[in-house]
């Protein structure tokens, strides 16, 4: 499973970055989000720590339903999802490739977003950043694992193109508030109250839709939905 999970997420890397699908559209969007944002801020004050947190990872969720909706998009619109259904790959195999590629353009789009909320926002990493890097890594683990999912649910009709992004807000909200109260500590260099239990939330929240995603795919991805 790993092996050809590794092929499709090389496959969705190489069309979704050399086409500049999903990973330019989603980086496009949290910057223009960032940016907007900053401009509520009065002239010479700085954006609260939190509120610049919550930002990024607004952006951050905004640019994963656009990283999977283009991901499984590739597929239905070549008609090349019967393909994969009628080869010997294992759709566990699909769903891990999947998620492999939106954690790489996540994590790239990411690495855009930071340098913009610290320059927009006016923030800066006062923080231990191995353990910011450890919460970002953790939580994009359990929004991969939930997209990757979620997005195949959201695939095949266009009524529901918007269903992606309208159960996903809700069922990341442990996750999310988990990442910005430890978002907000590297921000402000004050640490958290129970800063193990959010980075606790955070894992086991995502082990649990990898679970899900683990045993729910192969249904949602060959039609039983």
């Amino acid at each position: 499973m790993l092996k050809r999970g590794l092929i499709i997420a090389s496959k969705d890397l190489k069309l979704s970055v050399g086409g500049g699908q999903g990973l330019t559209q989603a980086v496009l969007l949290g910057l223009l989000l960032i940016f907007v944002f900053s401009l509520s801020r009065p002239a010479g004050q700085l954006v609260e720590a939190q509120a610049a947190s919550a930002i990024f990872w607004l952006a951050s969720c905004f640019g994963l339903v656009l990283v999977f909706n283009t991901l499984f998009s590739m597929e239905e619109s070549n008609e090349a999802r019967l393909g994969l259904l009628s080869s010997p790959v294992p759709l566990h195999a699909v769903w891990f490739g999947k998620g492999l590629a939106g954690f790489g353009l996540l994590l790239c789009s990411q690495l855009v977003f930071l340098p913009a909320t610290i320059v927009f926002l006016g923030q800066d990493l006062k923080g231990s950043f191995a353990f910011f890097a450890i919460t970002v890594l953790a939580a994009d683990w359990g929004l991969v694992s939930l997209g990757a999912l979620l997005g195949a649910i959201s695939q095949g009709q266009a009524a529901r193109e918007s269903l992606l992004s309208v159960i996903l807000f809700p069922l990341l909200l442990p996750i999310l508030l988990g990442a910005i109260q430890l978002m907000t500590s590297a921000f402000s260099g004050v640490e958290a109250l129970d800063q193990s239990s959010w980075l606790g939330i955070i894992l086991s929240s995502s082990a649990l839709f990898s679970g899900a995603g683990l045993i729910l795919f192969p249904f949602v991805y060959s039609g039983e939905q």
